[in-house]
């Protein structure tokens, strides 16, 4: 027999936040960010983007991570041989760069972090 569930918020028993998940592996941060822009077209716990230059960004989550070894997936708009790569996580930011094989470029970029929250 199948079942069908129809609801609008789920939260935790007093009402008042998330539930948390269980045995589940949601990302814990995703957001589209633009470097020509310096700002996130949308994105979930990420607080702020630090423009640092030319295709470079620092990203601050909303919420901490619980250590610096979760997995950060990247990838950038247009097929100009961008490569995308994260440097030096820490428990509140991640670095990301957008670069062709000329040097850095700014372009729009996907983020998603794949790990535990503090």
């Amino acid at each position: 027999m199948t079942s069908v569930l129809n609801v609008d918020t789920i939260a935790d028993k007093a009402g008042t936040g998330p539930v948390g998940l269980t045995k589940q592996h949601a990302a814990k941060a995703w957001g589209r960010y633009s470097h020509g822009n310096a700002a996130f077209d949308d994105s979930f716990n990420f607080s702020s983007a630090l423009d640092q230059g030319t295709g470079d960004a620092r990203l601050t989550f909303s919420s901490a991570m619980v250590n610096d070894n979760f997995s950060c997936i990247t990838s950038a708009s247009n097929n100009n041989e961008r490569i995308c790569v994260f440097n030096g996580p820490s428990t509140t930011t991640v670095d990301v760069e957008v670069f062709t094989l000329t040097g850095n470029t700014d372009a729009t970029q996907c983020v998603n972090i794949h790990g535990d929250l503090a």
